[in-house]
């Protein structure tokens, strides 16, 4: 009974958590992106606009729920709840720290690839239930976006598999520890480069958001959607950010460790809460999602494609074989 008291109290705490980042990394995003502009963002409600999430949520929460006349009334409706949550069921398998984890799982990371896998078929039906051009074709987007950068990001985690032996991803952030460089973002550089690249595409973010891609399809799959189902689309991809930022940190940057050769000039870094370090490597991967999102344009969709099957997926190989051939001979 008092262990399950543990998981309940653990699991209202990342999510409550999650849920507060999401929000406030709305306005970060906006205030980032208005500097990048040379504006000054969100100002008017509350104290340099703190409050604006708060009233975001409020708008929308009393915003009327439109369901189009011709559209597939139940699928449409259970749509964006698919997408969120076989998004936030993977907060469940990550580590914050060595001894915080909700499922400790030794297929972690098998967990997660295929968890975001299963959500894209939220994405689709909501395209295909809408009964909108325009939708329909942001929902097949959004399937041949995912099923050609899933590719990549999986070879790219493939070599840190192989490396660490496990996909547990407590164990991977243990092998890192143990390592002379204390992660794999360094000698792995090639993968982990292939990682960020992915992991912007298969977050729809920019530049790579195409199935949302608002010059081109109104909004996407998003177009016939509006309240809070709309926001239930922004919610569960805020959450995926979070999610691959956390498998960033966890599998190239050595988690909520620091390399053993800086804790053996500045000792004092030892005695900083391992959370500490992984939150700081999370805000680090958040920031450069938005940075991106303030400096590159939209690619093409023929572009998008071309980049995850001829340049991501071979160099996701390279860095597989490289690893393979370190690992058994040197």
């Amino acid at each position: 009974m008092i262990e399950l008291l543990i998981i309940f109290i653990k699991t209202m705490v990342v999510f409550g958590l999650v849920l507060a980042h999401v929000a406030y990394t709305t306005y970060a995003e906006r205030k980032i992106i208005g500097r990048a502009q040379a504006r000054m963002g969100p100002m008017e409600v509350g104290p340099h606009g703190l409050l604006q999430p708060i009233a975001d949520f409020i708008k929308i929460f009393f915003k009327e729920d439109i369901v189009p006349a011709n559209s597939e009334k139940i699928i449409f409706q259970i749509a964006p709840v698919i997408v969120l949550i076989f998004t936030m069921i993977n907060l469940a398998v990550i580590p914050f720290e060595r001894n915080f984890i909700l499922a400790d799982l030794n297929v972690g990371l098998l967990f997660i690839l295929a968890s975001a896998s299963i959500s894209v078929y939220g994405i689709i039906l909501a395209g295909w239930a809408s009964n909108s051009k325009y939708s329909f074709l942001g929902g097949l987007r959004s399937a041949s976006q995912v099923l050609s950068y899933e590719i990549a990001l999986g070879l790219s985690l493939a070599g840190v598999v192989l490396a660490a032996g496990s996909l547990n991803l407590r164990d991977i952030v243990i092998a890192q520890h143990n390592f002379a460089l204390g992660m794999y973002a360094i000698p792995q550089i090639i993968g982990f480069v292939v990682f960020i690249i992915a992991a912007f595409a298969e977050t729809n973010r920019a530049p790579f958001d195409l199935p949302e891609a608002e010059t081109e399809l109104v909004a996407g799959y998003l177009t016939e959607y509006s309240a809070f189902r709309y926001a239930l689309f922004f919610l569960a991809e805020y959450v995926a950010m979070y999610i691959m930022a956390s498998l960033c940190a966890l599998c190239f940057l050595g988690g909520w460790t620091i390399p053993r050769f800086l804790t053996d000039i500045l000792p004092f870094l030892e005695k900083v809460p391992g959370i500490i370090w992984f939150a700081i490597k999370v805000y680090a991967f958040i920031f450069l999602y938005i940075w991106v999102r303030a400096t590159f344009p939209r690619y093409r969709f023929d572009q998008l494609l071309n980049i995850g099957w001829k340049i991501l997926i071979p160099a996701g190989i390279v860095n597989l074989l490289i690893v393979a051939f370190v690992k058994k001979f040197v």
